[in-house]
């Protein structure tokens, strides 16, 4: 008997989970994609040309709003959760729903949608959005590279644009930023590796992908998005923990799994957080992964001429997805201007436009400051309009790229960066990494 599926997501793992365990078994028809999470992502279709033969018409992607009425319109057997970053109450929330309307819920293993390589795999995952993932891929990188090794990163799916030229995606130059038409997320997490003279590659087709990488890299970095597990089995699995959430690494899906997998355990952010919230993440990382060797460090905050903030109202300018989903209120750009002597952080809700007063009435505890949205056009004049509506002396950019290379801004601005440091007197990361990679 074919069972009639919906595959919850929001356009990453839940095309991987299609790929690898729906696409071609005949057990199954998925019906539908939901989508949530990422605006403008619904009311789409994941193409036939990625579909395969059984879904000659492709399949229908809905919000997630309308999973009630899907699983009774296609008198649904089953819904496969395939999105990361959800509170474990949320995520029973969704199964309760969908028990309700008669249809059995998975959680499919982490392990089982994982490829394997022919070449080491490190991979560099969270138990939250916004831990320090990107700052400690780079930091893993130029660890592989300076010890005479090709290395290739791998970025966790982003693809919100035209899927047919989304399969398979190569990053090497800051032209084909533009090529592929990247929202600002998307850079945001290729551009700095890009910097740094790092190949990415991302995409939908993560099986294409990896062939395609494997034909340049002696050791392939994953590079997670969200707390996601990664989609690539690795060789070594880093796992970033963040101290200013403590307790968060029990209580999200999946970044639990990823804690309990680690082989290294990253706690960051020690030289900002209190000293009672690093001992409970460490406690729970001794519980659940007590072979996991543990690596303090420090996300080092650059600012090139931070005189410039002492004394000025400032607008602060953090990264996106790690203030929505990630639940923080605050990044690097808040502690620079605390740290340096800022007159006042202007509150930045009071300036939104268009589509970010629809992101700070969803994200309520943001108000602060601003999210660098830029998931298409529209959110990227919104971006634009609400600074130039600011009323401020300075525009503090805490994104991991050079945003007005970007935006057409009218305003000083002074660029935050962070990257990775071990903190002094601990396990260095590059230690660890080494002693288990054999390098």
């Amino acid at each position: 008997m074919i069972e009639n599926v919906i595959i919850m997501g929001a356009a990453g793992r839940d095309f991987h989970n299609f790929n690898i365990y729906f696409k071609n078994n005949p057990r199954y028809r998925v019906v539908a994609f939901t989508a949530t999470q990422i605006p403008d992502i619904d009311d789409r279709l994941y193409p036939p040309a990625l579909a395969g033969e059984i879904y000659p018409h492709g399949v229908p992607i809905y919000h997630e709003k309308e999973l009630g009425g899907l699983i009774r319109k296609h008198k649904v057997d089953l819904v496969a959760f395939s999105y990361s970053d959800v509170p474990h109450t949320d995520v029973m929330h969704k199964a309760s729903l969908a028990m309700a309307e008669g249809a059995d819920f998975i959680l499919i293993g982490a392990t089982y949608t994982m490829l394997r390589s022919s070449k080491p795999v490190v991979a560099v995952c969270a138990v939250r959005t916004g831990c320090g993932k990107s700052q400690t891929t780079r930091k893993v990188c130029r660890i592989v590279k300076d010890r005479g090794q090709r290395v290739v990163a791998v970025r966790h799916p982003m693809p919100y644009g035209d899927l047919t030229q989304q399969v398979v995606q190569r990053f090497a130059r800051h032209e084909d930023f533009d090529r592929h038409q990247c929202t600002i997320e998307e850079r945001e997490e290729y551009e700095p590796l890009v910097d740094q003279g790092i190949v990415v590659y991302a995409g939908i087709d993560y099986q294409a992908i990896l062939t395609e990488a494997e034909k340049e890299a002696d050791i392939i970095v994953w590079d997670g998005g969200n707390n996601d597990t990664p989609f690539y089995h690795p060789d070594v699995h880093i796992v970033v923990f963040d101290p200013h959430r403590a307790g968060h690494e029990c209580r999200y899906y999946p970044g639990e799994t990823n804690m309990i997998m680690a082989d290294i355990a990253v706690i960051n952010k020690v030289d900002s957080a209190a000293a009672d919230h690093i001992d409970i993440v460490r406690n729970n990382i001794v519980t659940h992964a007590p072979d996991a060797d543990i690596v303090l460090a420090e996300s080092a905050i650059l600012v090139a001429s931070p005189e410039q903030i002492k004394g000025k109202r400032v607008l602060v300018v953090e990264d996106g997805p790690t203030l929505t989903h990630g639940d923080m209120a605050f990044g690097a750009g808040t502690i620079a201007a605390r740290r340096y002597g800022a007159a006042e952080l202007v509150e930045a809700a009071r300036y939104a436009v268009g589509s970010l007063r629809d992101t700070y009435a969803r994200y309520p505890h943001i108000r602060q400051v601003l999210p660098a949205m830029g998931y298409g056009p529209q959110q990227v004049r919104d971006l634009e309009a609400t600074i130039r509506a600011a009323e401020c002396d300075l525009v503090l950019c805490a994104t991991p790229i050079d945003l007005p290379r970007l935006l057409q801004i009218d305003k000083p601005t002074l660029r935050v960066r962070y990257e990775y440091q071990d903190s002094p007197g601990g396990l260095p990361l590059e230690e660890a990494l080494t002693r288990r990679l054999a390098i």
